[in-house]
């Protein structure tokens, strides 16, 4: 089951607010409490998660995370019976007369989104274009008829209400990423969808010297190199993780942050040629794009 409970306690740690997402974060609150469920959309590695919990916790409410997954059915978001209760009794309380009463029940596991739907928790539904579009059909009553359908529980009612508090925070990657589902036209109708792309580079560099604790100006030589090998990918090109990556291993390795150094160069190419090649229509495309890393890497410069 690929379904996750958490309870956040404080802010998500991978967010960086500067007063753009502060401003994003603030009008997503507004459409929330106004009823209407949000939708960050936009290529991997720009942040949709951390903005989308940083939403969640922004509310107050208890937060329940699921995970899409093409394997996700109504049983991990519905509930299911998960077993049998057997119990026992037996009353010999007068000596001549035996007396034994036995009962079978069902044992019943509520799902992740009955739960949040119950309790009026804030989900946070990451990646959900990853699930069967079948599946996510039942959120299409949630939002709709503000009810949740118990299909094929065995359950006394057909449905339960939506608690008022309940809201629901959706994150996906872009339809032509592998192993995304079309979402249908019925449900997109009815979210607040955000696009999220990367940062500018001096936004990202920000982010990345207050993460891993560098010199602005070493973060921005960093995520520039990256900035200019994406420009050779249409989708899936090296994203913010990748310049963090590059700058936390280079500070715990002592490694200058120096397109001349060979260390520096080897580190650029283990972390961004995989991206990389994927972008590129050659023959030898790691080979093409390990030689591209080292043209950057020989070209960017360190500012102070």
């Amino acid at each position: 089951m690929t379904v996750l409970k958490e309870k956040i306690k404080k802010e998500p740690k991978a967010l960086i607010q500067d007063s753009d997402t502060k401003e994003l974060l603030s009008r997503s609150l507004h459409y929330l409490k106004a009823g209407y469920p949000i939708h960050f959309t936009g290529p991997s590695g720009t942040g949709k998660t951390s903005l989308a919990l940083a939403l969640a916790k922004k509310r107050k409410k208890p937060v329940m995370l699921i995970h899409g997954n093409h394997e996700l059915d109504n049983k991990d978001l519905i509930g299911d019976f998960t077993g049998y209760t057997r119990k026992k009794v037996v009353d010999n309380y007068i000596r001549s007369v035996y007396k034994k009463d036995e009962s079978v029940t069902e044992t019943w596991r509520d799902g992740r989104l009955l739960e949040a739907v119950k309790n009026g928790y804030t989900l946070v539904y990451d990646e959900f274009t990853r699930s069967q579009p079948t599946t996510n059909n039942i959120f299409l009553s949630i939002l709709e008829e503000g009810i949740l359908p118990l299909y094929g529980s065995k359950m006394t009612e057909p449905f339960i209400p939506v608690h008022p508090d309940f809201a629901v925070i959706f994150t996906s990657n872009p339809d032509e990423y592998a192993g995304v589902f079309h979402t249908q036209d019925a449900l997109l109708d009815r979210l607040i969808t955000i696009h999220i792309d990367y940062k500018e580079v001096d936004r990202e560099a920000r982010i990345v010297s207050q993460k891993v604790g560098i010199k602005e100006e070493e973060a921005r030589a960093i995520t520039m190199l990256v900035a200019e090998l994406r420009k050779a990918c249409q989708k899936n090109g090296p994203s913010l993780r990748a310049s963090l990556m590059i700058a936390k291993l280079a500070s715990e390795g002592d490694i200058p942050i120096n397109g001349d150094d060979e260390e520096f160069k080897r580190l650029c190419k283990d972390i961004l040629g995989h991206p990389l090649s994927r972008c590129l229509d050659s023959e030898k495309p790691l080979k093409e794009a390990e030689e591209m890393i080292v043209n950057a890497c020989e070209n960017m410069k360190v500012t102070e």
